[in-house]
């Protein structure tokens, strides 16, 4: 394996690995991680009227019980105790932004636990509409934001 581009689940024999962290101190950790559904105009307009507790709400439930069992789905994933787990969907005039948000104290950050919130809300979303929306399109998962503080 090439030292310029090492990938950190993968030991210097190619084996795949949970990273140690062990001997790394706490830190505080967050990381923001958006996506989308684009859809037609009319399959958002529908999205928009349905009544509190609707399927944006499912939306964001199910991402954030996807975010604390991130380690669950990502074999490599260390499970952590999170602090914050949210997620926020906003309909526009052809999409649903979504935006998922995760915080922890610990050794290592929260990013898969952020990006799987947005692609499991993002998902939910297309579950709940695709019977109207044949075309829907899931796009732009990514991490935008993730910082780490160190503690006292």
């Amino acid at each position: 394996m090439s030292s310029e581009n090492p990938l950190s689940h993968v030991d210097e024999a190619g084996s795949v690995r949970m990273v140690d962290v062990g001997a790394k101190p706490l830190s505080r950790r967050r990381a923001v991680a958006v996506a989308s559904v684009r859809m037609l105009p009319e399959t958002a307009r529908r999205l928009r009227e349905l009544p509190k507790g609707d399927a944006l709400a499912t939306a964001q439930v199910a991402g954030i019980m996807a975010a604390k069992r991130a380690s669950e789905l990502i074999p490599l994933c260390h499970p952590l105790p999170l602090a914050v787990a949210g997620v926020e969907l906003e309909v526009g005039a052809a999409e649903v932004r979504i935006t998922a948000t995760a915080e922890t104290t610990a050794q290592t950050g929260v990013e898969m636990e952020a990006l799987v919130a947005a692609s499991v809300a993002a998902l939910t979303v297309y579950d709940m509409a695709k019977a109207i929306d044949k075309g829907m399109v899931v796009e732009g998962v990514r991490l935008v934001e993730k910082t780490k503080e160190p503690l006292g």
